[in-house]
């Protein structure tokens, strides 16, 4: 745990899935020390469910939210490119190569998306620019990791920053978060994820397609664009879902299991879902 008498800013890592809604509403309740503010990065492709839930949670906390961004993931998928506009390759597409071997690609989307605007805001809070000098410890920032993913725990990169995990530390689990939601009579966040995230199993995507043909058409589009255009440039033919067939052609009624695919294992920063 940080040095409390270090600490110049307390920022709480705002998903808006079911762990950081509870931790933020936690803290509104006074359960946990509340944050200086929280901070929510918008890849631009959550789906439509997450804002809803986030423009209603936002006027209940008694801190502010900045929402930050470094650019649409959906956009830099069909234009081909990442984030700082080089080869796209920030998600870990499932992937087929010329001599039929199966493999993810690197996940460089958490980092991209998540952690560098997140950075990038708390410079600006701080008043440092740029890579001018922040002093050890300066930052806590919480973060909604549960003990059921205690796995996903990661310390910061930056040596002014220092990770925190009040659910962790209150041996709290996603199970527990719901009850607590329950128990104070605020409904169930949707989960926080990519629309067309590779790591959502068949339930999610049934779900899409039943109840939200529009999301489920775009990301049927955007898989479909990972083997056209610009996107096609990469060597390996790249999927979405992980039977590495396009999508609207997948068969979604048996359930997968995605942990199979090591999705908090392969760089993952502990930032997405919670």
């Amino acid at each position: 745990m940080s040095d409390p008498a270090r600490i110049s800013l307390r920022v709480l890592s705002l998903g808006a899935g079911v762990q950081s809604t509870t931790l933020a509403l936690m803290a509104a309740h006074g359960e946990i020390e509340p944050p200086d503010c929280a901070i929510f990065a918008d890849t631009g492709w959550e789906p439509r469910a997450v804002y809803q839930h986030l423009d209603r949670l936002e006027p209940m906390l008694p801190f502010p939210v900045y929402r930050v961004t470094a650019g649409n993931i959906r956009d830099g998928l069909v234009a081909g490119r990442n984030s700082t506009g080089g080869q796209y390759a920030s998600i870990p597409w499932h992937m087929t190569g010329p001599d039929g071997f199966h493999a993810l690609g690197r996940r460089q989307c958490t980092s991209e998306y998540k952690l560098k605007p997140i950075m990038r805001e708390i410079r600006q809070l701080l008043h440092a620019p740029g890579r001018s000098y922040i002093a050890p410890g300066t930052v806590e920032v919480l973060i909604g990791i549960s003990t059921d993913e205690a796995q996903r725990m990661r310390p910061a990169r930056q040596r002014y920053m220092r990770n925190r995990w009040p659910l962790i530390e209150r041996r709290m689990s996603r199970w527990d978060c719901r009850r607590w939601l329950e128990r104070h009579g605020y409904s169930q966040p949707p989960k926080s994820a990519c629309l067309g995230c590779p790591f959502h199993d068949n339930a999610y995507w049934r779900a899409l397609r039943d109840t939200s043909p529009d999301e489920w058409a775009d990301a049927v589009a955007a898989d479909a664009a990972l083997r056209t255009g610009d996107a096609r440039r990469i060597r390996n033919t790249q999927y979405m879902h992980p039977q590495r067939v396009p999508l609207a052609l997948a068969d979604l009624e048996n359930d997968i299991d995605i942990r199979q695919l090591d999705m908090f294992n392969n760089e993952c920063e502990g930032m997405c879902g919670v």
